[in-house]
């Protein structure tokens, strides 16, 4: 993926809406946060951990991927048998862009399934948890707290790359 330009700071979203409508869109916003610290820079640099830990820009891309899956898809859903491996390094051969665009395909799915849902308070299927399955929305309010504390890894892993900032 070629370098290019940082996307600059862009602010949460200014919306007054329903609950589910809001916290979709915070949802989406770092969603999308996620994806443009990856954005711009080129593979190895993507796959470069930044940490001891191993962490990588496509390492927080990937584990967020399956993280989706996980929640909204096989604990919500109760779809599948085998959960997503959260904790999978990316594979060589997956490129930046590859990884990308299964995280946004099951963010696309996320939100299908979120706007399914009528009753926020509605448990889903199962658990990833040992506990009672969470209602819809617990893993929304979830899933904005993963992604945001994801987000913020990314932000410190892409200026570490070039130096760029901003959400």
């Amino acid at each position: 993926m070629p370098a290019s330009a940082p996307r600059g700071d862009l602010r949460p979203p200014s919306i007054e809406a329903d609950e589910k409508t809001t916290l979709v869109a915070f949802l989406d916003y770092l969603r999308e946060a996620v994806v443009a610290k990856a954005l711009g820079v080129d593979d190895q640099q993507a796959r470069r951990a930044g940490v001891k830990s191993g962490t990588s820009l496509l390492g927080i891309v990937k584990h967020l991927t399956a993280v989706e899956r996980n929640w909204f898809v096989w604990a919500y859903l109760g779809e599948g048998v085998t959960l997503a491996d959260d904790q999978a390094p990316p594979d060589a051969a997956e490129t930046a862009a590859e990884l990308i665009a299964a995280y946004r395909a099951a963010v696309a799915r996320s939100n299908e399934i979120v706007r399914g849902c009528t009753d926020l308070s509605r448990p889903g299927a199962r658990s990833l948890r040992e506990t009672d399955p969470p209602t819809m929305r617990w893993v929304l309010v979830h899933m904005v707290e993963e992604t945001a504390r994801h987000a913020g890894h990314a932000d410190i892993l892409r200026e570490q790359i070039d130096g760029s900032t901003g959400r």
